[in-house]
């Protein structure tokens, strides 16, 4: 699983050119894992602000607050589902993603836990 972490907000500070150009660049990539058949899915997160974190509270039963859990100049922006021969395949599909090459965010590379739960 690649997990995308990004700045909130940083797509409408570019210009439309811009904008233009990454989605061209996702949808490039995404052409090329669906063709492959190692794409198996995934989706965009709406903007951080709309999050609820739930939490223990310390008086016992949860808490509900506004936002995300992390405070962090990036947030979870989303996520791809790719079946890759090797992990390093996973990885170099991350490299190519627009927010890793123009410096926007990063990619977080996971692999998703079999039903037997050997791989912690």
């Amino acid at each position: 699983m690649l997990l995308i972490w990004n700045r909130p907000g940083f797509v409408e500070e570019l210009s439309e050119a811009e904008r233009n150009a990454i989605f061209g660049e996702v949808d490039e990539i995404m052409k090329e894992l669906t063709e492959s058949g190692e794409l198996v899915g995934g989706e965009a997160l709406a903007h951080p602000s709309q999050a609820r974190t739930v939490r223990p509270a310390a008086s016992g039963g949860t808490e509900i607050t506004d936002g995300p859990f992390v405070e962090s100049k990036e947030q979870f922006a989303g996520y791809l589902t790719v079946d890759c021969e090797t992990p390093e395949r996973a990885a170099e599909i991350a490299a190519r993603w627009p927010d890793v090459r123009h410096g926007f965010g990063v990619l977080e590379v996971r692999a998703v836990m079999e039903q037997a739960g050997t791989e912690m």
